[in-house]
């Protein structure tokens, strides 16, 4: 994966620090609707940690996955069942254990799946989706369709000592931003290794990769294990947030959302699927003010997205990116072969 030009790098620099002073002055700014808005945000960067797990599937590896909401809301549900009805669960009891389950559920789903491909493989995450839902909706341990309550948020301490207060929203934002800032470097990391270039060539040739000696299922299985723990993790971290968790957690229409994220943002940019999460929520929230049918509108933009603008926000801010340097560049050569002429 090559490196950010500049002035992307600058645009998400400038944005996470736009986030980071938000709960310093966002009341100043939005008054009585600061806490609305640092739900929100709170929200938004939860989601978008699912997005960049969606776009190592979907943009880096190949795999359109469907069931990215079931690792998020099986992490949900194994934060309420852990913590004690009306106590804190420590953190350090409750995040291996979400990252655990979440990360068996997507190695035993993967190692059912990952050798098939296309809609077989859409169509498999999508039972595998809705099996789950049904097992939610239906089990009493987990609430039923009622869902389940989180009533106590986890206590982050050492020895006695209160590290972070997640009860309050604040402290939960910047675990958020935090967060989010962390799993895209992460991501950005892995994908700058041989791990990552693997995971490339598997998406442009799957049988080129194979003949030069790897083993693509394997790779693929990895990704998939990954990208279903991270999504876990944005799971856990929404549990926390609300309190709550249903049954529509586990569903594919979360997964759908998602991916309709990674659709708006670019795939295969990372970055993207930041943008993507914003994009797509600050779009809810214009077409749900005007009609209770604000998919049909969605799907609109989805539709000329594709057609326009195939490679989603960042290919336009990479392609805008691209041009300013090209137009350096040969303004600094016509510079150049000008003094050479004058000499």
């Amino acid at each position: 994966m090559r490196i950010l030009p500049t002035p992307v790098r600058l645009l998400l620099l400038v944005l996470t620090l736009l986030l980071a002073a938000y709960p310093l002055f966002g009341a100043t700014l939005a008054g009585e609707q600061h806490d609305f808005y640092l739900q929100k945000l709170t929200t938004i960067m939860i989601i978008a940690i699912v997005a960049l797990s969606l776009d190592l599937l979907v943009g880096i590896s190949g795999m359109v996955s469907l069931a990215q909401a079931a690792f998020f809301g099986i992490a949900g549900y194994t934060l309420v069942l852990v913590a004690p009805e009306y106590e804190a669960v420590s953190i350090w009891i409750a995040l291996p254990v979400c990252l655990g389950v979440s990360a068996l559920a997507a190695l035993v789903m993967g190692l059912l799946i990952i050798r098939t491909s296309g809609i077989f493989f859409i169509m498999a995450t999508i039972a595998f989706s809705q099996m789950l839902f049904y097992l939610f909706h239906d089990a009493s341990f987990a609430g039923g369709s009622d869902g389940a309550y989180l009533f106590m948020k986890p206590e982050v301490s050492i020895a006695g000592v209160q590290l972070l207060d997640l009860e309050k929203r604040s402290t939960l934002f910047y675990v958020a931003l935090a967060s989010l800032v962390g799993v895209f470097l992460l991501l950005r990391t892995f994908l700058r290794a041989p791990f990552g270039q693997v995971l490339l060539g598997i998406k442009e040739n799957e049988s080129r990769v194979r003949a030069m000696g790897y083993n693509p299922s394997f790779y693929k299985l990895a990704a998939f294990v990954i990208a279903g723990t991270l999504a876990g993790y944005a799971g856990m971290l929404s549990a926390t947030q609300y309190g709550f968790v249903s049954p529509s957690h586990v569903g594919w229409e979360l997964s759908a959302h998602v991916l309709v994220m990674v659709i708006l943002g670019g795939m295969g940019s990372l970055f993207g699927a930041i943008l993507g999460a914003f994009a797509f929520e600050g779009l809810h929230a214009g077409f749900a003010a005007l009609t209770p049918h604000w998919e049909l509108l969605m799907g609109l933009v989805v539709i000329g997205m594709v057609l326009l603008l195939p490679r989603g926000i960042a290919g336009l801010l990479l392609q805008l990116s691209e041009r300013k340097r090209d137009k350096s560049r040969t303004a600094a050569q016509v510079g150049a072969a000008q003094k050479e002429a004058g000499q």
